[in-house]
């Protein structure tokens, strides 16, 4: 039955629009939204794309041990020293995005059992 899988959160407080309408306040809730600020979303969303284009869409979720957790780690390490050395070769600011994401990626799968978001 639906009604035992889900459970409407509720800090007790509530906030009351114009309209009417009525909701849970948003405090101490992560607001996903402050991601788009900035370039870096877009510019990780072109490199993701480009990587897309190359390798086949989400190749990187196939990473699942320490040898694609080790290379993802010399990648960024390399990303990381080109960008504090101003190379413009490639975007190499993105390139560390995707390189930390990869690597948390992979340790989230390992820690958890293959459980990854």
């Amino acid at each position: 039955m639906m009604d035992k899988l889900y459970t409407v959160k509720d800090s007790g407080k509530r906030e009351q629009f114009e309209s009417g309408m009525v909701r849970d306040v948003a405090d101490d809730k992560i607001d996903y939204t402050l991601v788009f600020d900035g370039p870096m979303l877009e510019r990780w969303a072109v490199h993701l794309t480009k990587g897309a284009k190359k390798y086949a869409k989400r190749n990187w979720m196939k990473a699942n041990g320490q040898a694609e957790y080790d290379r993802a780690t010399e990648s960024l390490t390399r990303h990381f020293i080109q960008y504090i050395y101003g190379d413009t070769d490639e975007d190499h600011a993105a390139a560390i995005l995707f390189n930390v994401n990869l690597r948390e990626y992979v340790k989230e799968k390992m820690n958890n059992g293959d459980r990854c978001k």
